[in-house]
């Protein structure tokens, strides 16, 4: 009898209503490969919504989402509506409401896509970002002051807390154990005199616990400068909320592309569902073309399978991923080459099936 997973989709804005149907559909090919069945709960939260309707999302969205295994994100974002609203009006709620504090981040180079730096090869680049998703420069404490007067400020207050920074870092230390058992932590002590130093005795303090695994620290800015200059040396890399999504977004140039680019936001006890969504955003300026690259989506996927327990149907779908692009000369736009989203897809599920 087919395992049964409940799955939110949320397809939101832009390019996110292509790629999430070929997620879908990738879905549903390699369920029917591994005996995994899926149905779907459509929800059209999303920019286009907030014009209409003054709200990203439902006043019961959690609710509506609480009892699905997983939530499929396609992209969020529109021109005409500020970031900020976008953001905090639907991500946020969610990430916070369901404790997923973990962002993952996976960077691979791929055989069939060139890295744009120098030295980075297919096969040896192949680390993971663990963001901590629900705190620290992204808190909600702070104001405005003074609004129109030249003594006008803005007030901004990073947050970090034992319990928020432990669990992250125990999730990076106990992931590059399973690895290649390296953990870098990125900091920034010598500039923010309190909020990082404390981070750094939490990394020291969580080490002692997995004596297996060896850690440095490395300050942000040279970390990104490492980063470009040798990325095949990385494993685990762990950063507060701030610093994890730059690097991750950094990262991702460095295997070939944004387009390409997975995330996962994480309820590691799964007392609540966790939720997937591509790195790229919504891309506006190539949205209702037909060809946005699904590749990150796809990869999205795989590690809502790997989350839901299904570890053999995942390598399915990155398997597929890598015969793809090393096996044909199939590629989306923003790769070099001239495919649709739709034969991009179709291509992959040949390998799938």
């Amino acid at each position: 009898m087919a395992t049964h997973h409940h799955i939110a989709l949320i397809p939101g804005d832009g390019i996110g209503r292509e790629v999430t149907p070929a997620a879908c559909a990738v879905l549903d090919a390699v369920g029917a490969r591994h005996g995994i069945r899926f149905s779907y709960d459509e929800f059209d939260w999303s920019c286009a919504r907030y014009r209409e309707l003054g709200a990203m999302m439902p006043a019961d969205g959690l609710d509506r989402l609480r009892h699905h295994d997983a939530i499929f994100l396609g992209a969020v974002g529109d021109p005409g509506v500020p970031d900020h609203i976008s953001l905090w009006g639907l991500l946020i709620p969610i990430r916070r409401g369901f404790r997923q504090y973990v962002n993952l981040r996976p960077i691979k180079v791929f055989e069939g896509v060139p890295s744009p730096v120098r030295g980075a090869e297919p096969g040896v680049v192949d680390f993971v970002v663990v963001r901590e998703n629900v705190e620290g420069e992204y808190s909600e404490i702070g104001g405005r002051l003074n609004r129109g007067f030249p003594e006008e400020m803005a007030v901004q207050e990073a947050v970090f807390t034992r319990a928020g920074v432990t669990r992250v870092l125990e999730y990076a230390f106990t992931l590059a154990g399973s690895r290649r058992g390296r953990v870098t932590s990125a900091t920034k002590s010598n500039g923010i005199v309190h909020t990082l130093p404390f981070w750094d005795e939490l990394v020291a303090e969580t080490a002692v616990g997995h004596p297996a695994v060896g850690w440095e620290q490395e300050h942000i800015d040279a970390l990104c400068a490492k980063i470009v200059l040798e990325p095949a040396r990385f494993d685990v890399i762990v950063g507060s909320n701030l610093f994890g999504d730059i690097l991750s977004d950094l990262a991702a140039a460095v295997a070939g592309g944004i387009g390409l680019a997975p995330a996962a936001n994480l309820n590691p006890e799964r007392e609540f569902p966790s939720m997937f969504e591509p790195v790229h955003g919504s891309a506006p300026d190539i949205a209702g073309r037909g060809i946005a690259n699904p590749l990150g989506a796809i990869w999205t996927a795989a590690l809502m399978l790997e989350h839901l327990g299904h570890v053999e149907a995942a390598s399915t779908v990155e398997g597929a991923l890598v015969e793809v692009l090393a096996g044909t000369g199939i590629r989306t736009p923003d790769l070099g080459g001239t495919a649709s989203t739709e034969e991009f897809t179709k291509a992959l599920l040949e390998f799938v099936r």
